[in-house]
């Protein structure tokens, strides 16, 4: 990146890595020198709660506001029901009106973390899609802006072209994905003064599409600003762990499994990582970054804790790293391990040690947890479990007993 910017924003998005691309460098940053930008991102809800792969788009937010500049949060409760085709190998199934509603009622607990709220110039609002799409009479719709829109040049976008070249189907419904988030840019440009569209670089199509669209009904000038599509060092996409997804709700992944991603960091992802998901000084974060040994774990203690911090407060983040030193250095159980809890009318006579395993989120199946056994990686109370077949009674569950898998995942079962 040559571009020296004079604004805080676009310094803050070069320095720690969040930039990918941009529509028009000295453009933009003469428009954020001049006075508050209003930008935005989309989200889609396409489940309760956003994961990690989305932080990094928070984070970008958190970023604007804090250099002056009014976040848009745009809830997609209209392109939902549609779908982003994006780099997607097949079709998103379909929800109704209701789980879409319930998924953004779930999303927005996240953002209050991370953004301030209000009326001010730069306070943050959040908005959703189905407010004006919703309501789009077709006919028009056609007439007016899908006239705009070259099939030639839709084609030849990176996202849609990935999916056609693996002669995979793409539906009419998702084609016409780009077109309503090119209309939301436009929108947003003229209910709330939006400048800018940021989003992944997957983005990239959809962010043009907007722009032309604006600059073609309203003759407005508006930008689009990119941020690298994230995998780990190990070629991993982020957001994604061996149990699966890494939600931001607390009520789907605990802040303990939160705080424990963090620090399974791969040592060669710890420095990007705190600059892009931390607020600490950048020439701190290289600083840590660069450790290595045991000096690296350190580092990413400090990660774990910033990064919980910011979505689940100190307190959350001290207290998982305390569960984290009992249970690795201690060899004790930590209060804040994940925890299932047997109803003792259920248990009958007893439980087999592989249906805890799969129950307790340490295995997805059955076939997994003998398999976990069978290779020497699980263990009842820190010692070896190599019985698949054993069966755990009432009696022996009087006490909580702790799980392992592996040296960095325990749950704890217990009685309720």
């Amino acid at each position: 990146m040559t571009y020296h910017p004079k604004s805080d924003f676009l310094r803050v998005m070069i320095e720690r890595g969040f930039l990918a691309d941009c529509t028009d460098y000295l453009g933009l940053d003469e428009a954020l020198i001049k006075g508050v930008v209003p930008a935005y991102i989309g989200f889609d809800a396409t489940a309760t709660s956003l994961h990690v792969g989305s932080l990094i788009q928070i984070m970008m937010l958190r970023w604007l506001q804090k250099t002056g500049h009014k976040p848009i949060v745009l809830m997609g409760g209209g392109t939902t029901k549609v779908g982003d085709p994006s780099f997607r190998a097949d079709e998103r199934p379909l929800l109704t009106e209701d789980q879409i509603n319930a998924n953004i009622d779930g999303i927005k607990q996240v953002f209050s973390h991370y953004v301030s709220f209000g009326d001010a110039a730069a306070d943050a609002i959040m908005v959703n899609n189905a407010e004006w799409l919703d309501g789009l009479n077709y006919l028009e719709f056609l007439r007016d802006v899908g006239r705009h829109f070259s099939v030639n040049r839709m084609l030849s976008f990176e996202s849609v072209k990935s999916r056609l070249d693996r002669e995979q189907s793409l539906s009419f419904l998702e084609f016409n994905y780009m077109i309503l988030q090119a209309y939301d840019f436009m929108e947003l440009h003229r209910r709330y003064g939006c400048l800018m569209q940021m989003g992944g670089s997957d983005q990239w199509g959809n962010i043009v599409n907007g722009i032309d669209l604006t600059r073609r009904i309203l003759d407005d000038q508006v930008f689009g600003l990119t941020s690298p599509l994230l995998t780990t060092s190990d070629g991993k996409k982020m957001g994604k762990s061996q149990d699966g997804a890494v939600w931001l709700n607390a009520d789907l992944v605990s802040p303990y499994q939160f705080w424990q991603f963090w620090r399974n960091t791969t040592d060669a992802d710890v420095g990007r990582f705190l600059k892009l998901y931390t607020e600490m000084p950048v020439d701190e974060c290289e600083r840590l970054g660069a450790l290595e040994g045991q000096d690296i774990n350190d580092a990413k203690i400090v990660l774990a804790n910033e990064v919980t911090a910011l979505l689940h407060g100190r307190e959350a983040a001290e207290a998982a790293e305390a569960t984290a030193r009992e249970v690795f250095e201690k060899g004790g159980t930590g209060d804040d391990l994940p925890t299932l809890t047997l109803d003792a009318g259920e248990l009958g006579d007893g439980i087999s040690i592989v249906q805890l395993i799969v129950r307790s989120g340490l295995a997805k199946s059955g076939k997994d947890a003998k398999r976990l056994i069978a290779e020497g990686g699980a263990k009842l109370n820190d010692a070896d479990l190599t019985d698949a077949g054993l069966f755990m009674t009432p009696d022996q569950l009087a006490e909580p007993i702790k799980l392992s898998a592996g040296k960095k995942r325990h749950a704890l079962v217990k009685l309720g």
